[in-house]
């Protein structure tokens, strides 16, 4: 055994310490071995770090931009639900859906199709609305312009799976015009009769991809990358080619994504795409993009380059280095010595003083420049890596200037102020207080830039808001404002109520829920604090949910899927600027309804915490 570890010693001593070599070979092989390992563990980390460190922001900013995209394009479809409820409200629509089977149409039909005509004018993205009769007679506005039989849409895959509740379905279709075809999205909703709520026909609004492509164009991921929308069943909504669109998505990988959640997938295709996508419940249809790994990757070669040559030319200064070492004679070799253990410890600042300029000067000299390099490589590493945070961070906030510029407020209430000239002049009452009101939201937020504002304003801006939703549930709710005289000029979180408001609709209304009541009111609670309270009777909130979000407004932490976000903004915003006391607690009972209430600072009480600051002798 002993022979054994004897002849191990001997062998490493040889072959692995040189032991019988020239001092040249020696130093050669070692210096060639400090400088390559470190170097090459040191790419070798970085480049996993790299690729780990590039994937993950990609992932989070695709997730972002779509989350974005998302938001936009959902608002921007729920408008035609609107469009299209009018539609149906019409009188000359409700009368002509009233009428029995043996009754004649036909004096109804041109002012039906005056009608529709009137709500095409008022959209540029609508190309087409048409009502399908069960009964026989269809009604469009393309007329004569329209090359495709009506009646064929009864034959389509989606004809047939209209709810029959009453609720719309978008679907992918194509308009054959005279010399073209067009791709559209198709909002169709079943039309019921007034009187025996029986279904009777069909309601179509063709919506051309002029917004959607609009707002996806802005979508800026990579040079190769692009933006597509799927729908429920795997079939093309919008994608850069309207050659696929309505056609079945023709990879296996995405066609299986499970239903309501978001991932990344690296796809198998040419490209090898790294392909992020989320998830609307609101639309059912699934938002991704696209990017080729490549592009992902680009950066990462470049680095591997980097750390290929910087390895070869560190070896090359390896070999001069042993070269000088081995012709020379060792004078300081023990201060010599005791220096590089310095060095090794990461002390960088000292220098081993050269006493001759023979070889072990030479090779001292050598030592110092290299102990100098390696400190100025290192402070470029660190200098490297601010200034590549720095442009990380700029690069961020580009981004998001970008997508917060994608519509112009001031544009947008021009537009409103049009369009509510237009309905007045055609006597459309609705729609002009509808534009009246969001043109008010719209400039309350333009002409007011600090953070707190009168619980007046607030008040009115709450009201515009109210008014809004009437539109939609008309009279499903109701509701009341109590807010007392002294209350009113109190300073109060600016848009601190509407999001609040907004959640008595979001949990308020269920499938069987009645009529709800929302009342907002004022109470003095002691001598230092107000309370804003907002209650509405509808559903409540489910106990597990309602202690989730309890827990998230006291950790002041927000979730990942952005859920109750208004809540927890508003209850930060309030916590940053009248202190931790102050906030938002919630009470809900399902079947009861849920009350929130917003804890605020009497004016007297932050007037008294300002003088005891002032005569506080030790601030």
């Amino acid at each position: 055994m002993k022979k054994t570890w004897r002849k191990i010693a001997a062998f490493i001593e040889t072959y692995i310490l040189l032991k019988n070599q020239s001092l040249m070979i020696k130093l050669c092989a070692f210096s060639s071995f400090l400088v390559i390992f470190p170097v090459l563990s040191v790419g070798i980390i970085s480049y996993k770090r790299s690729s780990a460190e590039l994937e993950n922001e990609l992932r989070q900013s695709s997730r972002q931009v779509i989350d974005q995209v998302e938001t936009h394009i959902e608002y921007y479809l729920q408008d035609f639900e609107i469009t299209s409820l009018k539609i149906i409200n019409s009188p000359e629509l409700s009368s002509l859906l009233k009428m029995k089977p043996s009754e004649s149409k036909e004096p109804l039909i041109e002012p039906t199709r005056n009608t529709l005509k009137t709500a095409e004018y008022s959209r540029a993205d609508i190309s087409n609305i048409t009502i399908l009769l069960d009964d026989g007679p269809v009604i469009d506005t393309l007329g004569k312009r329209n090359f495709y039989p009506a009646m064929k849409m009864r034959d389509e895959y989606w004809y047939s799976s209209v709810p029959l509740n009453g609720m719309s379905m978008l679907v992918t279709r194509r308009l054959k015009l005279e010399n073209n075809e067009q791709p559209v999205i198709s909002l169709v909703r079943r039309l019921f009769n007034p009187r025996t709520l029986l279904p009777v026909g069909m309601l179509i609004i063709d919506i051309n991809f002029r917004r959607i492509e609009e707002i996806s164009n802005k979508v800026t991921i990579s040079k190769n990358g692009y933006f597509f929308i799927l729908d429920a069943n795997g079939h093309y909504v919008y994608h850069p080619e309207y050659s696929k669109l309505g056609k079945k998505v023709e990879f296996k990988q995405l066609s299986q994504l499970k239903t309501e959640e978001s991932s990344t997938e690296i796809l198998e295709n040419e490209r090898k795409d790294f392909v992020t996508n989320t998830f609307s419940r609101n639309l059912g249809w699934r938002f991704l993009t696209a990017v080729p790994y490549r592009d992902l990757t680009g950066g990462i070669i470049q680095i591997e380059k980097a750390i290929s040559l910087t390895i070869i030319v560190s070896l090359i200064a390896a070999y001069l280095i042993g070269f000088g070492f081995a012709t020379s004679i060792i004078r300081p070799i023990r201060r010599l010595k005791h220096f590089m253990k310095e060095v090794e410890i990461g002390n960088l600042n000292g220098r081993v003083r050269v006493d001759s300029k023979d070889e072990i000067g030479q090779l001292t000299a050598g030592f110092n420049n290299t102990v100098e390099k390696l400190s100025n490589l290192l402070e470029e590493v660190y200098v490297s890596k601010l200034k590549e945070a720095e442009m990380s961070l700029k690069q961020k906030e580009v981004e998001l200037k970008m997508l917060q510029s994608q519509m112009n407020p001031h544009f947008l209430y021009n537009s409103l102020e049009t369009i509510r000239g237009m309905a007045l002049e055609e006597n459309q009452q609705n729609i002009a207080i509808m534009s009246f009101s969001l043109g008010k939201l719209l400039r309350y937020n333009l002409n007011n830039s600090s953070s707190t504002v009168s619980l007046r304003e607030e008040i009115n801006f709450s009201e515009m808001y109210l008014r809004i939703q009437k539109f939609r549930f008309e009279d499903r709710f109701e509701y009341m404002f109590d807010i007392p005289d002294w209350a009113m000029e109190l300073k109060v979180v600016k848009f601190s109520l509407q999001p609040l408001v907004e959640n008595c609709f979001v949990h308020g209304y269920g499938p069987d829920t009645r009529k709800i009541e929302i009342v907002i009111s004022a109470i003095r609670q002691s001598e230092s604090t107000f309370v804003i309270r907002i209650f509405d009777s509808g559903n409540g909130i489910d106990e597990e949910l309602l202690e989730e979000i309890r827990n998230r407004i006291q950790q002041r932490r927000t979730s990942m899927d952005g859920k109750n976000i208004g809540i927890l903004n508003v209850h930060q915003r309030i916590h940053y600027l009248f202190g931790s006391e102050y906030g938002i607690t919630m009470k809900s009972e399902q079947g009861i309804g849920t009350e929130v209430l917003i804890h605020l600072p009497f004016p007297d009480d932050t007037e008294g915490r300002n003088n005891e600051k002032e005569n506080d002798p030790v601030s």
